[in-house]
């Protein structure tokens, strides 16, 4: 098959989709619209765009990426049987609608909800099938469910942990709680790292490394790797589960989370997970005595990456 993805790859995970695809042997291309760039002419255009968005709900960067996906497609040259959207609700609709020309099928998906980004509302009309990792989402515009995946490997059999709890995340909302976990675990001399972006580097702490640079997804997993256990603290009104989740679910780690939907996944084990109240956190130490459970591996393989494809890309029931 001929498929194209369109993606804003800001992490440089959704490339993984575009090579199990190639690795099936269908024919890939990814265009990737967070590596485009765009800079106003003069000033005025700042303006212009003001206006824009605050009178026609437009934006001129939206309206670039889609001119430019077109140009993209366009080059491809041959009908797609499938074209994928990941975050389609940074690009103009008006091109989204035109991207259906160049292909028998538009699947969208979005790991944001509609609370957070309401400009999703705008975008799901535009493909003929849309997919959500927000069940909320699902059921209020009749979409279809499909989580994040599993883009890690199995770890190796040795490991040399350095840390019981690790968290990379960039400075938001989420940093209080962060901040009070910090707390409770070294109250109780549980080993943890954790890591905040603060690009003004305006916030210091003794229980937090504030740094400045991004860090590479590379670099990222090997940090991962050195903990027992990952915390993920999801954003106010989102309950679809973060990737962090599913970073703990590919490298077999237990997770501390203060997202009370995991409860209602068909992996959820409370011997791997701890749901924390994000208030007033307390994690217990002797959640760190037991080890990792793993999952039989059908279930497992529903969360991969593959598993995903399938779901998303093929329509499989799994």
């Amino acid at each position: 098959m001929k498929i194209t993805l369109i993606s804003f790859d800001n992490w440089g995970l959704n490339k993984h989709i575009a090579t199990t695809l190639a690795q099936r042997g269908h024919e890939v291309h990814h265009i990737d619209f967070h590596s485009f760039s765009y800079k106003y002419p003069n000033p005025l255009f700042k303006v212009y765009n003001f206006v824009l968005k605050t009178f026609f709900k437009k934006n001129i960067k939206n309206i670039y990426y889609g001119q430019e996906i077109i140009k993209k497609v366009k080059a491809i040259g041959d009908k797609q049987d499938i074209i994928l959207t990941i975050k389609g609700d940074f690009v103009d609709p008006k091109y989204l609608i035109e991207l259906k020309q160049f292909t028998t099928k538009s699947i969208g998906f979005f790991n944001d909800n509609t609370y957070r980004c309401p400009k999703i509302k705008r975008a799901i009309p535009c493909f003929d099938e849309v997919y959500s990792f927000e069940k909320e989402d699902c059921e209020t515009f009749g979409l279809h469910f499909a989580p994040n995946w599993i883009y890690t490997q199995r770890p190796d059999a040795n490991i040399d942990y350095h840390y019981d709890v690790f968290n990379i995340s960039s400075k938001d909302k989420r940093l209080n709680t962060l901040l009070k976990i910090a707390q409770d675990l070294k109250s109780k001399n549980i080993p943890y790292k954790f890591m905040v972006l603060d690009k003004d580097n305006s916030s210091p702490s003794d229980d937090i490394d504030f740094f400045t640079t991004k860090v590479s997804l590379e670099e990222m997993t090997k940090l991962i790797a050195a903990s027992k256990t990952l915390l993920d603290i999801n954003r106010h009104g989102q309950k679809g589960l973060t990737f962090r989740v599913f970073e703990s679910l590919g490298l077999e780690k237990k997770l501390i989370t203060t997202n009370p939907e995991i409860v209602t996944y068909d992996f959820y084990n409370p011997n791997n997970i701890l749901v924390v109240d994000e208030e007033n956190p307390s994690i217990p130490a002797d959640f760190f005595k037991n080890e990792y459970e793993k999952l039989p591996e059908p279930l497992y393989y529903k969360y991969t990456l593959e598993g995903w494809v399938d779901q998303v890309v093929f329509g499989k029931k799994l």
